[in-house]
């Protein structure tokens, strides 16, 4: 079976290059050992998929080479996808920061995905895995998958990282790029929930279902979102963000109520709730079971009459500078995406192709670029896979 391009990996990506590819007039074989292409954008976004952001700009982005994304980003923006979305008729509003949902099931980008691919002519094979990839003598490439063999010119890894094993995901990517010379960046969990050790969890027990909106920290990082308590430790918008920058044994600093001067307010509180205990006064402000953390961890007691604003500043400090080390995160059981991958040194950022090794590109997740959490991982698929989606 002769091919012009074989792509490996049915997902966001993988969709995209495949069909750029067919709509120049290459023959395209779109392999993945998934039922169904697209599993992740299915599930994302609460099932809504936010498939991009308005505000996609390099900072927003994590890679051993910050300015790697740049060109294929600034090539095929949101603006461009949006177009795309547009043009298929599928109604999206925006949310909080930019991020972009449709405004109904995140399964109208699959079906505009795989419309482009029929109209590209693109032969997709599901539930075929990929045994190997080899380079051949008279250059091009030979696949074996599901115990056949194709060659094509151009070989496309688009086989996204480690997240959400249950999915099928794996670590083959990186095998593909050690195998023909290609570094690989330690891989981790990023976007992910973090997990408390025991005395935190005894201190927290009563928590898990409480979200507020908090400033999380972890070294030079700061987000300003939603954060939720759990049974295992914290999630929510804030801490996933942070936990892309937060290494183990570092120390997260979080502000659970910003903006707010509390010792000015609960000074204010003391001539009408003076006779409340410190507790109480504080939860007029906040959930009551947040409050008990607080005055615990501010090891105050006693009514609010009876503090002085030594012991004021004591509850100001707990809640505004709370500190603590996570024992670890979820995963990636529960990561959104994989922090790590192909190094970028071995790349060509117009093209997505290996220096060494012509006719064979890597996009997407399975590259060492991931973005924040809010569409901008799925508008890095979407550019990656166009810009090798143009040469390939």
């Amino acid at each position: 079976m002769e091919y012009d391009v074989i792509v490996l990996g049915a997902g966001a990506a993988g969709m995209f290059c495949a069909a750029e590819a067919g709509l120049r007039g290459r023959s395209v074989l779109l392999v993945d050992h998934a039922k169904r292409p697209g599993e992740k954008i299915r599930i994302s976004g609460g099932g809504r998929c936010n498939f991009t952001n308005l505000d996609v700009s390099p900072e927003k982005f994590l890679s051993g080479n910050p300015r790697f994304a740049v060109s294929a980003l600034k090539r095929y923006t949101q603006w461009d996808f949006i177009a795309l979305v547009d043009a298929a008729g599928i109604a999206w509003h925006e949310k909080t920061l930019g991020q972009l949902f449709c405004d109904g099931s995140a399964k109208q980008i699959i079906s505009m995905l795989t419309d482009r691919l029929a109209e590209a002519g693109v032969e997709m094979r599901l539930e075929t895995s990929v045994e190997s990839v080899r380079r051949l003598e008279q250059g091009g490439y030979e696949v074996s998958c599901g115990g056949q063999t194709a060659r094509a010119h151009s070989v496309v890894v688009a086989t996204g990282g480690k997240s959400i094993p249950k999915m099928g995901a794996t670590g083959f990517g990186y095998k593909i790029a050690e195998q023909f010379g290609l570094s690989v960046v330690p891989t981790r969990a990023g976007l992910v929930p973090l997990t408390f050790g025991p005395g935190l969890l005894e201190r927290t027990a009563a928590l898990p279902g409480v979200s507020v909106s908090a400033r999380v920290s972890s070294g030079r990082a700061s987000f300003e979102e939603g954060l939720l308590f759990t049974h295992r430790g914290l999630s929510g918008p804030s801490v996933l963000q942070v936990s892309s920058y937060w290494n183990e044994g570092e120390e997260i600093a979080v502000d659970l109520m910003t903006g707010v001067d509390v010792v000015g307010q609960l000074m204010a509180d003391r001539s009408g709730f003076g006779k409340l205990s410190i507790k109480n006064a504080l939860a007029r402000h906040m959930p009551e079971k947040l409050a008990t953390l607080v005055v615990g961890e501010a090891r105050v007691a006693g009514t609010l009459g009876d503090q002085s604003k030594a012991s004021l500043a004591k509850v100001s400090e707990a809640l505004h500078n709370w500190r603590f080390k996570p024992t670890g995160s979820e995963g990636y059981r529960t990561a959104e995406v994989t922090l790590g991958g192909v190094d970028t040194d071995g790349l060509d950022s117009r093209t997505m192709e290996a220096r060494a090794q012509p006719g064979l590109y890597f996009i997407g997740e399975v590259v060492d670029v991931t973005g924040w959490l809010g569409g901008y991982n799925f508008q890095w698929a979407w550019s990656s896979g166009w810009a090798a989606g143009q040469v390939c």
